[in-house]
């Protein structure tokens, strides 16, 4: 009988584990696709955003018509966009309110929308935009407003 050949412990240990090279050329790996991948994540998180922003947009837009087919008029710019959630003192024939959760929504990056009544824009019932990602965008040059 042949007796199975017994290996020792220092040739054990010397066959298990990586190099140092090949964790580092794994380390490298994963760094290049992170960089090359999140970008391209980002950008597609930031354009999902604006097409919400749009959508709700529209959205408060077929509420604000509601509201006038029901008081005869848009709220005023000091009305704002609670006169959609709680009753103006001066409007008759209110029939809200007109948005669910008794709260004026946010747009996606958690700004108040700006609404002004009658329109700055020419051609325009009314103004209803968001300042954009950074909150601070000035009209017409980063602000997201109804068509």
């Amino acid at each position: 009988m042949s007796c199975p050949r017994q290996v020792s412990r220092a040739e054990h240990r010397d066959d298990a584990g990586f190099t140092l090279l090949e964790i580092l050329v794994v380390l490298a790996i994963l760094g290049l696709l992170v960089g090359l991948v999140a970008p391209a994540a980002l950008r597609q998180l930031g354009g999902a955003r604006q097409s919400v922003v749009k959508q709700s947009i529209a959205r408060i837009g077929t509420v604000l018509d509601m509201y006038k087919l029901d008081t005869g008029d848009y709220p005023s710019t000091e009305e704002g966009l609670d006169a959609l959630v709680h009753r103006p003192s001066s409007v008759e024939n209110w029939n809200g309110p007109y948005l669910k959760g008794g709260a004026v929504p946010s747009d996606p990056w958690n700004h108040a929308y700006v609404y002004h009544a009658p329109s700055e824009r020419e051609g325009h019932d009314y103004d209803l935009c968001s300042h954009g990602p950074n909150g601070r965008g000035e009209a017409g040059a980063g602000m997201i407003c109804n068509p």
